[in-house]
């Protein structure tokens, strides 16, 4: 059975001359990756919300916790590259909730590996992990801003 690198290494040596491949090498050809995840709403969780608090209500909830969660994530950003990581981690946990309170479930559960992350100290999975956040909490924003265009 292959591992996954030896596919990777069959690939780096045609490319650097069928040697093992070295930092500083060249290659002919890079491919970027475009990871792309699918988010969806809780829309029981959305339901919810109108039903609690009615039209209006729920339209002022939906739209304070959409404005702190952008702020919570600009702050992450921040501090994440300042090397602020107890901050970040405060500031990730606090997405946990929010993003549950409407109904955006996946981001909840990335800023949750996130703070795993920090808290098992892996830097590079914290910086795979926040970039995956920093994506879903993108696509999840745009969904729930367009779910509100239509309902509102």
């Amino acid at each position: 059975m292959a591992t996954i690198r030896e596919p990777l290494c069959a690939t780096l040596n045609a490319s650097v001359g069928a040697r093992e491949p070295t930092v500083g090498d060249t290659v002919e050809q890079v491919t970027a990756l475009q990871p792309a995840e699918r988010v969806r709403l809780d829309a029981d969780r959305l339901d919810a919300l109108y039903r609690q608090f009615g039209l209006r209500g729920a339209e002022d909830v939906v739209c304070r916790a959409l404005e702190e969660i952008a702020a919570r994530l600009a702050r992450a950003e921040r501090d994440y590259r300042a090397a602020r990581f107890a901050d970040m981690r405060k500031g990730c946990r606090g997405l946990v909730g929010m993003s549950e309170e409407v109904g955006m479930p996946l981001m909840a559960r990335v800023a949750r590996d996130v703070t795993a992350c920090i808290d098992a100290g892996d830097g590079p999975a914290l910086g795979a992990t926040f970039a995956r956040l920093l994506r879903t909490a993108e696509r999840s924003l745009c969904e729930i801003w367009d779910l509100q265009d239509g309902a509102f």
